[in-house]
């Protein structure tokens, strides 16, 4: 019998440096189900995607703190890509950082080069941040060394344990592959999809009179100019929408939309207006743009997020199993008598 494997949604990973957090990337998505369903009342506008990483800005190759910054070499003859006062970084250092970036944090680089210069920003700033450490010989307090020795013993365990716990180079075949995905099918079911427009008119249940004949009034506006003959939804959304709350919703999965809005929409053809909804929040009017059926995902454009998914619980696996062996061979012995002391101490 094939095991079943949990299929998950991807999330952000930050990488860690040894004083300051360096990269936090945005995460490659390889959900294999859709995303939680979520009430769509008002639809967001698209935005931009905020900066990953939030660090002080390198000056730019014209400012006179850079000037011939190209042509400078490292002591090891490395080119320098980055520096800020006197601390440079290398392409050898930004190299040997990506390559200890997790794969969803390199994939992320791949897909958007431009992220790099801010790995690189990140990197001076915990330079900078590493120099004052070392001139103000803060590591060297008894409590910051302390710390300092536990988190490099955890280090070190975790990093052996990555070692002893990671599949083989060749695993899973294409056999293991396709068993998985046939036990797990299921989940790689996509619904139906709907690319809709929309016209918001606001208008809170609590809303006193004058404001709610106004949105009326805006309403009834809105519902003429799109009754008349060859009617522009954009046009109308651009010039009579409110705010965040109107534009175009892009494909959003059935479970996503909310049921007052789901059953307006439901079976009407392409191009089709929907009547005004009143939901909390105010009115909604959407355009139903195009459709996409439910299908099911094939393996194919499935295999790599799902090689990841079955690499990474046979990892898990093997750690807990060299952890359980481990213990095993020497079981630890607990002071049971202590450990209670010690709690009660703590809370006096």
């Amino acid at each position: 019998m094939t095991k079943s494997i949990s299929i998950k949604l991807a999330r952000p990973v930050c990488a860690a440096a040894a004083v300051v957090a360096v990269a936090c990337l945005p995460a490659v998505a390889t959900a294999q189900t859709p995303p939680a369903p979520a009430r769509m009342v008002q639809a967001q506008p698209k935005q931009k995607p905020a900066a990953p990483v939030t660090a002080p800005q390198v000056p730019t190759a014209q400012t006179p703190t850079t000037q011939g910054l190209a042509a400078a070499k490292t002591s090891g003859g490395d080119d320098v890509v980055a520096r800020v006062g006197d601390t440079n970084i290398s392409a050898d250092d930004l190299r040997a950082h990506i390559a200890a970036l997790g794969p969803r944090e390199q994939a992320a680089l791949s897909q958007d080069p431009a992220l790099l210069s801010q790995v690189v920003r990140a990197l001076l700033a915990n330079r900078l941040v590493l120099q004052e450490v070392v001139t103000k010989k803060w590591d060297q307090q008894p409590n910051v060394a302390a710390q300092l020795e536990r988190a490099r013993e955890s280090a070190l365990a975790e990093l052996y344990l990555q070692s002893v716990s990671t599949p083989p180079a060749g695993f899973p075949n294409d056999d293991e592959l396709q068993k998985v995905y046939d036990a797990n099918r299921a989940a790689f079911a996509m619904p139906r999809q709907y690319q809709l427009s929309q016209i918001f008119v606001a208008m809170p249940r609590e809303a006193d009179k004058a404001t709610e004949d106004k949105a009326k009034k805006k309403l009834d506006d809105i519902q003429k100019k799109l009754k008349a003959p060859g009617a522009d939804f954009a046009a109308i959304l651009g010039a009579d929408g409110d705010g965040k709350g109107s534009g175009d919703l892009g494909w959003l999965p059935e479970p996503q939309i909310i049921p007052e809005l789901r059953t307006q929409i439901a079976g009407l053809p392409k191009g089709t207006i929907t009547e005004p909804v009143r939901l909390d929040d105010g009115w909604h009017i959407l355009k139903l743009l195009d459709t996409k059926a439910a299908y099911t995902r094939s393996l194919p454009e499935v295999r790599d997020q799902l090689i990841q998914q079955i690499r990474t619980e046979r990892a898990t696996a093997l750690r807990r199993a060299y952890l359980a062996e481990l213990l095993k061979q020497h079981p630890p012995v607990l002071n049971e008598l202590a450990l209670s002391n010690l709690l009660d101490g703590s809370r006096k």
